[in-house]
């Protein structure tokens, strides 16, 4: 297996050979600055990665990826993160609780449920190299892509911390240096009217500048039954605009250089949630609607992101090149959370998070012959800060947290991937990551409702209470984590893989502390795969993959023995283990030249193998039959059809899609009052290109048979009598509440290419 030069820009370095496992994970971390081609082959469709001298496929990379290119999303009508969950399998991407542009995001039993700053994720999120640190504001519009890559499994050795179920990679398009505009317009159900306009301009023979913006709007899908006087009553509306703006330069034929900058502000109303139960404190009985609500707070929300990168190529010669990607990112975001979902204040809570961040990697890579390398350094510093007021109307406090944690991380990796023979290779990859965290925890009560900031309501002024300072703390940890893998290629069109990787999760502060209390350390996950890619005949594509995950240290509150052996103490600690087993499943099949079937299967045996405690005596016990793995469901599958056919309009493209997805808990306590039952959702585009390729239509069908799941709740109830009748429980109500899914919609947008 002979190495070619290749100026790939990676997530992570990446000069990439195919047919050896290192390369194989760099080429599924694709950024930016790599052509995404597609070719026939027999009739199957192939995603090429176009490097300078080469042209690598990724269905020769043995990594368990799932690839969406531009085209694809466009078809499908996709314009938002969480529907790539339909497109991959064991994957969850969805709305957190209560927002509308937070993200929670699993793959393989791996994630992160809580939002709060402090709580570090379990998917890493990437745009363009770049490490979206925060899940405030992750569910990104899906708008001028080249495609999106969800890798599974554990990313430790090329991505590094916070990636132990996997990763997800915004790819942004490339300029391609002729002058170009693109107009995109949309009209939907509720009142849905967005805007995209999309452009590149040469400055000069070797600058280029690029552009798009975007205004999305859209009216609720329910609305607020009951809202202070002069709130907007729009319940799960949308109105986001977002913009990115780009300088290309090519020095030379061995020299690029991109430098972006995007902003997002998002001020679509704050979430409200869906009463399961009739509250016995006020009349705020059950709404007809799952999208209908109460609040007494303030129904406006913000969500703002800011960032930009500047990435220098260099190909220094034919084997040697190098990368550099500087980035800074920061975000602000206040909202309005009404945790009981009625007119009075049973239990409020308003919230503002924000969070900045500056990153740095240089990158050394080297392809020869026989053997790669690939190499690299990576610098990062960030801080997360929150503050929130919880209050009770039952005692007339608010519970007030509030904090900041810092975080500066350094690590160095190099990955090798060597050819034994034409046909057997093997790599052998480590990273050494050293996290320092100081955190900073305040907690306090406050007589009476309290608000972040002055001004939130009509004539608040916030008083200026002293801090309690619970925690103010610095720790450091150090992490090698490794990656080791072989691959055989059986044919030119079937190759078998297996592999072993480690990933970690960076430990933490509690934010929610009111006493002193350690870090918990990194959690960590031990990955093991063995997988197939083949294209078994012309028309017929097979991928699968087995794997096993040992997931320990995970971090979880329950009461564990103080250290001067004292009472127990409720904290966070590193009690939990867990192990999963499953296969994922992907398939294409070409019918005709215009008729194509594709499938995806995902299967999960996830469970809690101890969570450690201890009863009040001071006994250790085992809680993990009280404990589940949340947000995965045992079984998800999409199965879609895609037709092509050509008349004296156009060309159109029909597509259909449906995507099951099992029961499955939202939280790690099993809540019989949430649980999801299992769902399935249908889904139908049709699309027209005119013959001379500068119009473009789509209608969409979303959801066409108007499933009703959840995706979030919130259960603060006290328990059920014996009878079944729930009890009262935090703030003196039955507050059990419930967040959804899109209900069915209809849109139609038109292109125009100038």
């Amino acid at each position: 297996m002979k190495h070619t030069h290749t100026q790939s820009i990676v997530q992570k370095g990446k000069f990439l050979k195919l047919s050896t496992l290192a390369s194989a994970v760099a080429l599924s971390c694709l950024s930016g600055q790599v052509a995404a081609q597609e070719e026939s082959k027999g009739g199957l469709e192939r995603i090429e990665v176009t490097a300078r001298k080469t042209v690598e496929s990724l269905q020769e990379v043995p990594v368990s990826v799932t690839s969406l290119g531009a085209v694809e999303l466009m078809e499908k009508g996709m314009s938002v993160m969480t529907e790539i969950q339909q497109q991959s399998p064991n994957t969850t991407l969805q709305v957190s609780r209560g927002t509308n542009s937070t993200l929670t995001a699993f793959i393989r039993g791996v994630g992160q449920q809580d939002p709060v700053w402090g709580f570090e994720p379990g998917v890493g999120v990437y745009i363009d190299d770049v490490y979206i640190s925060r899940p405030q504001g992750a569910v990104l519009d899906l708008f001028d892509l080249e495609r999106v890559e969800v890798l599974r499994g554990p990313q430790g050795t090329l991505y590094g911390k916070n990636t132990i179920g996997g990763a997800i990679k915004y790819v942004t398009k490339k300029m391609t240096g002729d002058t170009e505009l693109s107009v995109n317009a949309t009209v939907g159900s509720y009142s849905q009217k967005d805007l995209k306009v999309m452009g590149q301009i040469p400055i000069t023979d070797n600058l280029f500048f690029g552009f798009a913006v975007a205004t999305l709007n859209r009216d609720g899908f329910g609305e607020f039954l009951v809202a202070p006087e002069g709130q907007d009553t729009e319940n799960y509306n949308k109105d986001v605009q977002a913009a990115r703006f780009t300088l290309e330069y090519q020095a030379n034929e061995d020299v690029f250089v991109r430098f972006n900058y995007d902003k997002t502000k998002d001020e679509s109303n704050a979430k409200g949630g869906y009463r399961l139960s009739d509250s016995i404190l006020t009349d705020a009985p059950q709404p007809d609607s799952v999208y209908d609500s109460y609040s007494s707070l303030p129904t406006w929300n913000k969500v703002e992101t800011e960032g930009m990168s500047l990435t220098v190529e260099w190909d220094i010669n034919d084997s040697w090149a190098f990368k550099s990607v500087t980035a800074s990112r920061e975000g602000d975001s206040p909202t309005n959370i009404d945790f009981d979902s009625t007119p009075l204040g049973i239990f409020d809570t308003p919230a503002t998070y924000t969070d900045e961040q500056i990153s740095q990697e240089f990158q050394l890579n080297y392809v020869g012959d026989d053997i790669t390398f690939v190499s690299g350094a990576y610098y990062y510093d960030a801080e997360a800060c929150g503050i929130y007021d919880a209050y009770l109307m039952a005692f007339g406090i608010s519970i007030e947290q509030s904090g900041c944690t810092d975080t500066k991380s350094l690590a160095l990796y190099g990955q090798v991937s060597y050819d034994i023979t034409d046909k057997l290779s093997t790599t052998v990859g480590l990273r050494y990551t050293k996290d320092e965290k100081h955190g900073v925890v305040e907690a306090g009560t406050r007589l009476g409702q309290a608000y972040p900031n002055s001004g939130w309501v009509d004539g608040y002024v916030r008083p200026d209470y002293a801090p309690n300072v619970v925690i103010d703390d610095t720790e450091t940890w150090s992490r090698l984590t490794p990656r080791l893998g072989l691959e055989y290629a059986l044919t030119d069109s079937t190759m078998f893989f297996g592999s072993y990787s480690q990933g970690f999760k960076s430990g933490m502060y509690n934010p929610r502390a009111t006493f002193f209390q350690p870090a918990a350390a990194p959690e960590i996950v031990d990955s093991y795969e063995i997988g197939m890619k083949s294209d078994v005949t012309d028309s017929f594509r097979l991928n699968a993959t087995l794997f096993r995950l040992d997931y320990t240290d995970r971090q979880y509150v329950v009461n564990v023995p103080s250290d001067d052996l004292a009472e127990p103490t409720q904290r966070i600690a590193n009690v939990g283990e867990s192990d999963a087993n499953g296969l994922e499943i992907e398939l294409t099949y070409i019918v005709t030249e215009g008729l194509t079937f594709t499938s995806a299967l995902g299967t999960i045996d996830a469970e809690f193998t101890e969570v450690f405690s201890v009863d009040a005596a001071g006994n250790p016990i085992d809680l993990s039959d009280n404990f589940v793995i949340s947000n995965t469901p045992d079984f998800t599958f999409n199965a879609g059809v895609k037709y092509e056919f050509t008349t004296d309009m156009g060309d159109f493209v029909f597509n259909g899609n449906y995507y099951y997805r099992d029961d499955y808990e939202l939280f790690e306590s099993p809540d019989e009052l949430l649980r999801q039952e299992g769902y399935g959702l249908v889904n139908l585009s049709l699309n027209w290109y005119s013959d001379d390729g500068q119009w473009t239509a789509g209608l969409h069908a979303k959801n066409l048979t108007d499933e009703e799941y959840r995706v979030g709740g919130y259960n603060f109830t006290g328990g059920r009598t014996a009878d079944g009748e729930l009890l009262p429980g935090l703030g003196g109500d039955t507050t059990l509440i419930g967040y959804y899914g899109d209900p069915r919609t209809v849109h139609l947008t038109v292109g125009y290419t100038f």
